[in-house]
């Protein structure tokens, strides 16, 4: 957990440059409801709604998020800050190769437990493109391939930007709850690493 210098004001306590304790609550209860709704309604859910569920008024929603579109980049913001969390822990794994496949199972993992928040999230492209880069993980996912090719585990030939890649296909694949895909998707990450360990049985094509 980050540190934070306190200051004392009138009040009490509160970090510098930070919310109130009690606003930080708000917010955090806002983004639980908004999760939920989001998941049963998609981007249909509106902002009284949330904040019924977050059992807050909703001028306080609005305080924090003024606009839907708002609501849903904190939401991005959120997920991907937990996908950079796991890449820091990744890059201190002892085992290079362990590292990088710990991390593509955890991004198809968190996509799996909320299908809701995913297709919401996949109509914003733009959204999660900016805070995955917000949340450092583009640098995150060069040192994690860099690294495990050290090793002589990882295939030479991949690229970091395939593994964005990588996640976004597993989260499509994630949420199938009909078909033969539905509940699979497991099966296909094993499958994935396995053709991603080194040398690695065909050439890969050049990207576009």
């Amino acid at each position: 957990m980050t540190s934070v210098t306190l200051k004392r004001s009138g009040s009490g306590q509160r970090p510098v440059g930070g919310l109130r304790a009690d606003a930080r609550r708000n917010r955090e209860a806002v983004i639980a409801a908004a999760k939920k709704l989001f998941a049963d309604q998609g981007l249909d859910a509106q902002m009284p709604d949330v904040a019924r569920a977050a059992k807050v008024g909703v001028g306080t929603v609005y305080r924090h998020f003024p606009t839907k579109d708002d609501l849903v980049a904190a939401m991005a913001a959120e997920r991907f800050e937990r996908l950079a969390e796991q890449g820091r822990e990744s890059l201190e794994a002892e085992d290079a190769w362990e590292g990088i496949a710990d991390f593509i199972r955890f991004s198809a993992q968190i996509q799996a437990d909320d299908r809701g928040l995913c297709e919401v999230m996949g109509s914003r492209p733009e959204v999660m493109e900016g805070a995955a880069r917000q949340a450092g993980l583009p640098e995150l996912c060069e040192q994690l391939v860099k690294r495990a090719q050290r090793s002589g585990e990882l295939r030479q030939d991949l690229d970091w930007e395939d593994i964005p890649m990588i996640a976004c296909g597993l989260g499509r694949i994630t949420q199938a709850t009909m078909g033969p895909a539905s509940g699979r998707w497991p099966r296909l990450v094993e499958i994935i690493l396995d053709g991603l360990r080194a040398p690695g049985s065909g050439k890969l094509p050049s990207a576009l």
